[in-house]
Order: structure tokens, then sequence, then C-alpha cells
């Protein structure tokens, strides 16, 4: 009969995986060149800005608000602004892969500080969104670059940190969204005149950006993301960008929060010993030890 796994043996294991854990970053790590277009906002300039985790909770002590599609990220450390000809070439810390597992294809999350107006204020209902556009390109190698289609830096999801705040909330909420899940693309057209709970029902848990395939551009894995101006007058501003993480079986993220953690090993701890496909990691029939190595090898 197949037996849980003792507490002993799991402290060992993860001992064990503890040294040898990936450390890999979801966001980017390094800015590797930054080029200030003409008429950038002022005090936007800094481009570290664009590492590390996208805004959830912006305007500091001093207008606090919950990041939602009616209140983007606006701090200067928050957001840089790109300006006219501007550029901001970021690299991860590993390579970015196409990968079959990801929700909806999407492997690339890029965040800038899109928003729906509200002519119904204070309503929250979109009346339409408001962008500045933005070229997306992507390179394995940071020399050979490839330009991403029919997309832009600044839309089309706006970003929203938090599932149970409301569209002008002053303080953040206690569900954070997860800004390594991408929102089903075929939502886009329905967020002209869908009120803030509609927006965060279609948003399923994600954090919004715009999505990125890459197969668009013929790549597996790519490590360098450089955003730039189309040349236009606007001036599209980046808060991050993030590498997707992928779900359903082979994924050690079994509860699907962004984070390999405590929840993750209950869950296969409950699983064990069955045939349950999303905890069995390694795909050969029954949850059991090596689908325990693969979950602590991942964990955060």
């Amino acid at each position: 009969m197949p037996h849980r796994p003792s507490l002993a043996l799991l402290l060992l294991v993860g001992t064990t995986a503890a040294a040898s854990h990936s450390n890999e970053a979801p966001f980017a790590t390094e800015v590797i060149e930054f080029t200030p277009g003409a008429g950038g906002v002022p005090g936007y300039e800094d481009p570290t800005a664009a590492l590390g985790s996208p805004t959830r909770t912006t305007g500091g002590t001093f207008l606090p608000e919950a990041v939602t599609p009616f209140q983007p990220a606006w701090l200067p450390d928050e957001i840089v602004s790109l300006g006219v000809g501007g550029s901001i070439t970021l690299a991860f810390d590993h390579d970015v892969l196409d990968d079959p597992r990801n929700p909806f294809g999407i492997d690339l999350l890029v965040f800038g500080n899109a928003f729906c107006t509200d002519p119904s204020f204070p309503a929250g209902v979109c009346g339409s969104l408001y962008s500045e556009g933005g070229r997306i390109e992507v390179s394995r190698d940071g020399i050979d670059w490839h330009l991403v289609p029919d997309v832009a830096v600044d839309g089309p999801f706006p970003t929203i940190g938090w599932i149970d705040a409301g569209p002008y909330d002053t303080v953040a909420g206690t569900l954070p969204t997860d800004f390594t899940r991408p929102v089903d693309p075929m939502h886009q057209s329905q967020l002209q005149g869908a009120d803030h709970a509609a927006i965060v029902a279609a948003y399923d848990g994600a954090g919004g950006g715009t999505g990125i395939d890459l197969a668009w551009v013929g790549l597996d894995a790519i490590r360098f993301v450089r955003l730039s101006n189309d040349g236009t007058m606007s001036t599209p501003e980046v808060d991050a960008i993030a590498d997707v993480a992928p779900v359903g079986p082979g994924s050690p993220d079994l509860d699907g929060d962004g984070v390999v953690g405590g929840s993750d090993l209950g869950l296969m701890l409950v699983a064990w010993g069955s045939n349950d496909a999303t905890a069995d990691l390694d795909g050969d029939g029954v949850v059991g030890g090596p689908d325990l190595g693969l979950l602590l090898a991942g964990w955060s």
C-alpha cells in the first residue's frame, strides 16, 4: 500500500533540494542599455524601475492607490518613460522558453501603465483604453533581434494588482494577482464597456500586460527584451516584463499562485500514490518520490 513520506524524509530531501533549487527570477534582473528619448516625462528616467515585479500599489504614503485598470502605476521608481526615439533593453537571468504548457501559448508579458478611461466616474466602467504604443523586440543573444508584430509595450490589458480591490481603492487588497499568468487574449475586445468586476472576472486571477508567444517570431527561447518608442509623439512607460509560468502537468506550482511552496507540497501529499495528473510532475502515472524531488527543486 502506498504511504506518505515521513516528515524526517521531507526535511532531508528539502535540505538537499534547497542547495540546488533554481534561483531564477520570473522578472527582468538586469538593464543592459537605456537610451532616453526626447519628450520623456521629467523625473521618470530611472531604468531600474523596469526591473522586478510590476507594481501592485502605487502613490506611496502621499496618495496611496491599489493598482487597477483605472489607477495605473505612476511613481518615478515604478515606471520608466521612453520618450520619442527612446529604448530600454532588459535581460532575464535565464532563458524564457516557448513552452507549450504556458496558458494560451503566451510566453512573455510586458507591463506598461495603460489604463481605462471612466466616462461614468467613479462607476469604474471602461470607456476606452488609453495606451501609448511602443515596439517590442526579443533576442536570444542580445545581438540578433526579432520584432514582435502587432503588439505594443503599453497595452492591451491594464495591470491589476489585487483580485479583491475596487476600481478606486486607496488600500491594497488581500488577494494578489499572478503577474506570471496571462489574460486570455480573447477578452481584449470585451474590455470596452465592461465594469471593474467584469474585468477582474475576465482576468481570472492574472495581472494583465501585453502577451507574446515566441512562436510568432520563430524562436524557442529568448533572454533579452528591447522596448522602444515607435517614433510617435506618445511616450510609453515600462513597469516590468515577466516570464509566464507553465501550468498543468509538469509544473510544480500545483495551486497556480505563482509560487512553489507549502500549499503545493500539501496538495502533492494529498495526491500521494494516486495517478493525479496535476501532481504527477514526471508523468510516470503515479505521484511519488520523483515528483516530490521535482517540486522541491522548484521551491521558491
